[in-house]
Order: structure tokens, then C-alpha cells, then sequence
């Protein structure tokens, strides 16, 4: 219940631009987030394992 509640708080426009924060769709989390992806990156990882995020694949050296 609480991350649906904070889901929702970071949903709602803030008074102060500054106060603004970013949170993944996906399972919540505030940190690690990739803007590009708008999701963190455990979600990212994941995902992209997966080959559920077009055009991201695994990088080999």
C-alpha cells in the first residue's frame, strides 16, 4: 500500500519545480533511475536481458 501511495505522490505536480522527483513504473524505486528507459536500472537490466527493450542489447568486448 505504501508504494502505491508514493507512486501517486510522485504522479502529482509539485508546487516547487526543484522538489520534482523521478520513480520507476515499474517497481517504484527512486534511485538508479534512466531517464531515457524511464525505469531504474535493476528494472532496465531485466528487461533488456530479456529483449523486451527494442534496439538494447548486451555489449561484448
Amino acid at each position: 500500500m505504501s508504494r502505491l501511495a508514493l507512486k501517486n505522490k510522485a504522479a502529482a505536480k509539485s508546487k516547487f519545480g526543484c522538489r520534482d522527483y523521478h520513480r520507476c513504473g515499474l517497481c517504484g524505486r527512486v534511485r538508479g533511475f534512466l531517464r531515457r528507459f524511464r525505469m531504474c536500472r535493476i528494472c532496465f537490466r531485466l528487461l533488456s536481458l530479456k529483449g523486451e527493450i527494442p534496439g538494447v542489447r548486451k555489449s561484448s568486448w
